[in-house]
């Protein structure tokens, strides 16, 4: 899939049993990765540091920490910042993620086969 054109309005067989094939590899990965993957936490911070927060693979927050200055903020700068932490916790937990993908299938690229699926799905609605 890596580096392949993919166009959703030709699809051969071949290209679907292709596709199919690369789907099955993925599933099967991760029924054996899901340990590895349940150890995942991602980290994001923002307001230089003062607000923190931590999240799993699915995007569930583990936790929010917040420093001592994060009292001079007002309610609303504090629930954006924190909301940026959170964010960048999520996109730290998927970066991890696509990284144990690329290491068990080198010619499969997550992020990709993402945009593949959003841009198939497109053309479907």
């Amino acid at each position: 899939m890596h580096g392949q054109q993919f166009d959703p309005a030709d699809i051969s067989d071949q290209r679907i049993d292709e596709l199919t094939r690369q789907g099955e590899r993925v599933l099967a990965w991760l029924e054996t990765a899901q340990p590895d993957l349940d150890q995942i936490v991602g980290a994001g911070e923002a307001a230089q540091g003062q607000v923190k927060a931590t999240a799993d693979v699915n995007g569930r927050v583990l936790g929010i920490g917040y420093g001592p200055r994060v009292t001079r903020m007002g309610s609303r700068e504090l629930s954006e910042e924190t909301l940026s932490a959170v964010r960048a916790a999520c996109a730290d937990a998927q970066r991890q993620t696509h990284e144990l993908m690329r290491a068990a299938m080198p010619d499969f690229d997550p992020v990709e086969a993402s945009e593949q699926f959003e841009r198939l799905l497109a053309n479907w609605t």
